[in-house]
Formats: structure tokens, sequence, C-alpha cells
């Protein structure tokens, strides 16, 4: 249960990528593909094919000699638009909206959302193993631009 608002929850950042939103869709729409740009995710195992909305997984986050399980699952999945992932452990939604530009490419805005809160659990094991939870939000702020930028270079690679 949610023990507090989302005074340390809201994190946003945007990106233009030069690539359209069909490519940039192709990298962050596959939750096993996470591993591949996110500053946390180190292993994600995922049943099934495809991702689409009601895929779960389990993940592997690491931060130096930490690493620790989360469970999560596909709660908005609109192709080519927005594509929304619940984290279970601690309530926050990781949201990814693309927008096309008039140039052709995309504006990807990267989202974590704490629409309830955090559980007590995670603010606990956060105070005790990464510092509180006002630095690890600031952490997990550069997190996204480090996101946002690995996920450019991706879809522009093609």
């Amino acid at each position: 249960m949610p023990t507090e608002p989302a005074a340390f929850g809201a994190i946003e950042s945007s990106i233009e990528i030069d690539a359209p939103p069909a490519r940039v869709w192709e990298v962050v729409s596959e939750v096993r593909n996470a591993t591949e740009w996110s500053s946390q995710a180190w292993k994600i195992f995922s049943p099934g094919g495809r991702t689409t909305k009601g895929t779960w997984a389990i993940n592997l986050n690491k931060r130096g000699p930490i690493v620790w399980p989360t469970t999560s699952r596909v709660v908005e999945f609109e192709p080519g638009r927005r594509f929304a992932n619940r984290i279970n452990e601690n309530t926050t939604v990781w949201v990814f909206e693309l927008e096309p530009t008039p140039s052709g490419g995309t504006r990807l805005t990267e989202r974590r959302e704490v629409p309830d809160g955090l559980t007590f659990i995670s603010r606990f094991l956060t105070d005790k193993l990464f510092g509180g939870q006002k630095s690890f939000t600031a952490e997990m702020d550069r997190g996204v631009s480090t996101s946002l930028q690995r996920i450019k270079a991706l879809a522009e690679r093609g």
C-alpha cells in the first residue's frame, strides 16, 4: 500500500530523434530491449512473444554492486504513440510518449509517474540502500537523460 504522495515522483525529459516514430517505437516498446538503453535494467525475463498491453516481466536492476529484482506489467500500449510500464514493487509508472516532428523525426518524452505514491518497502529500501529518496530521485533523473541519449543512438542507427 502506498504511504506518501508523489513528492519525489515526477521525473520527465524529452529528446529529438532523427528517426521516424515507427523506428523509435521498435526500440522503446519491447520490454526486453530496456537492457540496451536503461541506466538500471541489467537483465529482463519476459515470457511469450512481442510486448503488448498486459505483458509482464521480471527485471534485475543493478547499481554498482547492488542488484535487486522488480516485476512489471505493460499498462498502456498505443502503437507509435504511448507505452507505459508499471513497476509493481514501488507503484511507479514509466511512460514513453512519441510525437512526430515536422522534419520526419520523433520527439520522445520519458516520464516517471507516481500516481499512488511510493510503497513503504520501496521508501525503506531506497533510504537504506541508495542514500534516500531525494538523492535517488536525482540519480533517476540523470538516468532518464542517459536512457534517452541511448535510445536516440539506437533509433538513429536503424
